[in-house]
Formats: structure tokens, sequence, C-alpha cells
């Protein structure tokens, strides 16, 4: 079943779980993500950022859209750090269904201006499928016509995600000792009253990547719960959103999943795992087909999958969507 992001995310909101927004870079990843998440029964966000995009081909959305809407659980195919108008408006013409638009390392100002300039366009963009039924024109036709007129209508609108504040990186070179600009809750709420984006990922202690050794993050959840409180109280409806999700402490992910975070984005972790495997597999040499060396792969990253689905409270959760 194919959604969008606001309203895979209301759900998770309403409920107090978060999705999980796993990064796929192939087919094979992706079936296999989609495996999982439909014997865990869990609702499932397939993220691909541009550089991803630009591996697997445009052409391969169309088969990834057609698998999510065969499959039984609802889920999102969404851009990760789309870096301007044009790689959304690509993500948007392959078939997503939500987009990201980083502008964070810009000044608030340009921020905004450069995420409503997206919002107005993704917003507008309706995504459209072929459904059989009766045409308008049919009440001008006589009773017992065979003819079921084929048309077109709106699906869905494609979701917008921005970020506020910036994300901690993870080399070594850089880690330690890095000025982390947290998400505040005044601006958060001016931010969304401003862009009208449907997610906004924050910064509260987060980064990309896989931590170096000795370098421990610390996640700022009172701030989080800050921001949370303040887009309620400003009738704001707006999703949140934790990048840089891999290699954190499990409570205090599972922690964020309680207290407002809907998507956690998994990257690193999956991939270590599905690559790592596949470096052992390897280790044979005579190996050389695909279904001989990649299985052993899939099913080491499935492991680590399911362990977030249910860290983040997501286990189950797809019989919540009708």
């Amino acid at each position: 079943m194919l959604v969008n992001m606001h309203e895979l995310l209301t759900v998770a909101d309403e409920n107090g779980f978060a999705v999980p927004a796993f990064n796929i870079s192939s087919y094979a990843m992706f079936n296999g993500i989609m495996d999982i998440s439909e014997r865990k029964n869990a609702p499932v966000i397939i993220e691909i950022h541009p550089d991803e995009l630009k591996h697997l081909g445009s052409d391969a959305i169309a088969s990834i859209r057609q698998r999510i809407q065969n499959s039984p659980i609802p889920a999102v195919i969404h851009l990760d750090h789309g870096p301007n108008l044009g790689a959304v408006m690509a993500a948007i013409r392959a078939g997503y269904t939500s987009v990201m638009i980083d502008a964070s390392s810009l000044s608030f100002e340009e921020n905004v201006a450069v995420t409503k300039q997206v919002v107005e366009v993704a917003h507008a963009a309706h995504a459209f499928q072929p459904c059989y039924g009766d045409d308008p024109r049919r009440a001008e036709i006589p009773a017992g016509d065979p003819f079921a007129y084929i048309y077109a209508t709106p699906v869905h609108d494609i979701s917008v995600e921005a970020e506020l504040g910036n994300i901690g990186v993870t080399d070594a070179d850089k880690a330690f000792g890095q000025v982390i600009h947290y998400t505040q809750p005044d601006e958060a709420v001016e931010f969304v009253k401003a862009t009208g984006i449907d997610c906004l990922a924050i910064a509260i202690g987060t980064c990309h990547g896989l931590y170096p050794e000795g370098y421990v993050p610390e996640l700022k959840l009172d701030l989080l719960r800050e921001i949370k409180a303040a887009l309620k109280e400003a009738g704001l409806n707006t999703h949140l959103v934790l990048h840089g999700g891999s290699n954190n402490p499990d409570d205090e992910i599972a922690e964020a999943a309680r207290s407002g975070i809907a998507k956690i984005n998994i990257s690193s972790d999956i991939k270590a795992a599905y690559y790592n495997k596949m470096r052992e597999v390897l280790a044979d040499k005579g190996l050389r087909e695909p279904n001989m060396i990649e299985p052993p792969c899939i099913e080491a990253m499935q492991a680590v999958a399911a362990q977030k689905i249910d860290l983040f409270g997501c286990t189950g959760k797809a019989a919540l969507y009708k």
C-alpha cells in the first residue's frame, strides 16, 4: 500500500511509535527490507538519497512502486537530503511519494525561502493511478452499456520534510569538539508556520554515520519534548524526524520514539551489516552468482532491521492503517 509521509506518520503520532526509514542502495536491499517489514507487519519508509538514486537509476522507482502497491503494509518512498529544487523535482518525476529538502546549512531566512518553494511545488504535484468506475457522462448512456471508463484520480500529495539546526558528523577528525546547533522550540514553530512542511528533522544530538571509538552521543530528550509541546501548543501537527538514528544507545532511541519522534532514519547500521557479511561470503573466491552471495547479506541486514522495528514500537502497527 503506497502512501505519503503525512498519512503514514499521522497514525504513528496518534499511537506513540516511530516508523523506521531505511536507506537502500540496491533492489536486493529494497526487497529484503520489504520482506522483513511484511513479516513484522510493520509500516516502513523506503528512503533513497540522490546518490543512491543515481546508482539505482530513476527507472527502478517504477518497480519499487509496484512492489509496494502489491504489499499489505503501508510504505512511503522518500527522498533523503535533497540538496535543491532540481533534486526534488527529479524524485517527484521518478515516483517518490515524499521528499526532503535540506537547506539547513543556509541562514534561517534562506532555509525558509528554499523550503517554502519546495512545499508549493510538492503539494501541487499529485500522483495518479488508473481506476475503474463510472464516468460522470455515464448518466447520458443507455442502461446496460457494457463499457467501464478508466479515469485518473489523485492518490496523494507529495509530503515534504525539511531540517532545522544541524545534525552532527562522525568523522574521527571532526566528531570530537564539534559544535551542534540544536533546534530551538520557538524557531521550530516559526519555521513550520512559514513553510507549511509536513515533517521537521530536528537536531537534538545525533550524528550521521557510525560513531568513532570513544565518542559518546547524548540525545537531548528534554529538548525534543519541548519542541513537540511548542508545536502542539501552536496548533501544528507537523511530524518530527530523527536523523542519525544508527549506532545510538537503544534506550535513548526508544525513548525518543515514545516522546514525539515519528520517523527515525537508519542507513549505516543496515549497510554495515549487509556489506560486512558480504566481505565474509566473498572469502570463498569460487562464488560468483548473486543468488549465492546476496541471501546471507540480506539476512544479516534483516536481523538489524527487525531489531530497529521492534525498538521503535513499530511491530504489528500496519494493522492500524486502513
